[in-house]
């Protein structure tokens, strides 16, 4: 039987594997907390970037961790097809469970079915990565303590449903997101402790990928995703803010309906001449009389028909 190291780089995968862990966590929950907020599209779409984030903060946690996975006594590579796969299978079933609690109508049975969802599909995720593995031996399963990953996996999950659902405060939603990233590492090297490699020694050539070949690029890449979309929703308002920006716009805009609509002339025409007299007719312009006014009438312009002269 090969022995197996988990930490072949100390504390550093670890801790980091951790830090991944809390940064997909707080990123889902929070987008979660905005599409609660949220109608139509703009929920949809904030459901799916909870989803994005929260399967691949558990997908780059993983696999940050296995860049310390050793065997003594024979190498490792990652079959790369499934190991993608696996990335699509995380944010495939969580993006189900975090949907089922967006759009449930009933929050106690919403919260058990995406909780179910979302913790069968973390640990899928997991041991469909674990069958990506390619080495010189033979790899099983204590089954008690896959059993055991399993559990925590969905414990873990319905918890960052339950925080998505009832906690908004930021505080509150980073102080989960650090129980979060425990329970999610505490399911991988659960699942991990229950790994047993017995060694065949060979010199064939094993297919796939070094850790440093493929994983380590990728989860860099993905992390990064992680880093700028916690930054995009930390800049982005909340409903609330919109509600509130839109509402000093409203304050802010003058009311159309005081301003004064009358057509062209409609006061000159409520004027009377400076002396009360009618315009001469040499304007050609009329003023209409005032209320309690005689009313005076204009002539138009050019010569005054006086009738025929006198005797």
């Amino acid at each position: 039987m090969g022995h197996l190291d988990h930490a072949a780089f100390g504390w550093l995968t670890p801790v980091l594997s951790y830090a991944m862990a809390c940064i997909g966590a707080a990123l889902g929950l929070r987008c979660t907390v905005r599409a609660l907020d949220a109608t139509g599209r703009s929920r949809r779409n904030w459901l799916l970037t909870a989803a994005s984030a929260i399967g691949t903060g558990i997908w780059t946690m993983h696999f940050v961790a296995m860049l310390g996975f050793g065997v003594t006594g024979t190498d490792i590579r990652y079959n790369v097809p499934l190991t993608i796969l696996s990335l699509v299978i995380a944010m495939a079933v969580v993006g189900v469970g975090v949907f089922a609690v967006g759009y449930g109508r009933e929050r106690g049975r919403s919260l058990l079915i995406g909780g179910l969802t979302t913790g069968i599909g973390v640990a899928s995720m997991h041991y469909m990565g674990m069958a990506a593995l390619r080495l010189h031996g033979k790899v099983t399963y204590d089954p008690v303590l896959v059993a055991l990953s399993v559990a925590i996996a969905v414990v873990a999950a319905t918890a960052a449903l339950w925080a998505a659902l009832n906690i908004h405060a930021p505080a509150a939603v980073a102080l989960a997101s650090l129980v979060m990233g425990v329970a999610v590492s505490s399911m991988h090297y659960t699942g991990m402790f229950a790994v047993e490699v017995v060694v065949e020694p060979s010199s064939a050539r094993l297919p796939g990928a070094t850790a440093m070949q493929f994983i380590f690029p990728l989860a860099v890449g993905l992390g990064s995703y992680l880093f700028i979309t916690s930054a995009f929703v930390a800049l982005s308002p909340t409903a609330k803010e919109r509600a509130a920006y839109a509402s000093a716009e409203l304050l802010a805009e003058p009311d159309e309906r005081a301003v004064d609509v009358a057509p062209p002339g409609f006061r000159a025409a409520g004027r009377v001449p400076a002396a009360g007299r009618p315009q001469t007719a040499a304007s050609g312009t009329s003023y209409a009389p005032s209320a309690g006014a005689t009313p005076s009438y204009a002539y138009p312009a050019g010569p005054v028909d006086a009738g025929p002269p006198g005797p």
